[in-house]
């Protein structure tokens, strides 16, 4: 896993003037080799995967666990992305769960803030997913027995599914 540093910055309301933050090792994916990860699933084995990325100078960065996660799945061209959180899923303007969220709502909800706080990495780490090769992305609370199993198995599946836009059926890909 290649990761590159975090550059963040910070608007001064007094003048407006930015300052760039120093978040340290923090660091988000540039590449995961999805073919070291395919081999290991081809012998058998299950990758467990630490949420570190190298830095092209040797450096060390603790990377956020979902966005690597959805780093991996778009490595891996997963036909589905699996987020598991405390919470139900999405919810809308009136905290009531939804289901199915298309992208572009996905992000018209974050620009007016109806996502916000920790969800919003958490959607925005799926709308990269289903951006970049992953059929559909599902936000699940994974409190919730056998959430997974729900999802994959059953019709309605559980949590809030996410899709590239140009797919439109709930249980298929």
């Amino acid at each position: 896993m290649k990761a590159r540093a975090v550059r963040r910055t910070k608007r001064r309301p007094d003048s407006h003037i930015e300052d760039v933050l120093d978040l340290g090792f923090v660091g988000e994916p540039e590449t995961v080799d999805g073919s070291v990860l395919t081999r290991f699933i081809a012998a058998g084995l299950i990758p467990v995967i630490a949420p570190i990325g190298l830095g092209e100078n040797g450096e060390t960065f603790n990377i956020n666990a979902d966005t690597m996660a959805g780093a991996v799945a778009e490595a891996l061209n997963a036909e589905r992305f699996l987020l598991l959180t405390d919470v139900e899923g999405i919810l809308d303007g009136d905290k009531r769960h939804l289901a199915e969220v298309s992208h572009d709502a996905a992000r018209e909800m974050i620009a007016t803030g109806v996502i916000h706080g920790g969800m919003i990495p958490k959607v925005e780490t799926c709308l990269s997913a289903v951006e970049n090769g992953v059929a559909a992305s599902v936000i699940m609370n994974g409190r919730v027995p056998h959430a997974p199993l729900l999802e994959v198995f059953t019709e309605s599946g559980v949590g809030s599914l996410i899709r590239a836009p140009e797919k439109r059926d709930r249980r298929t890909p």
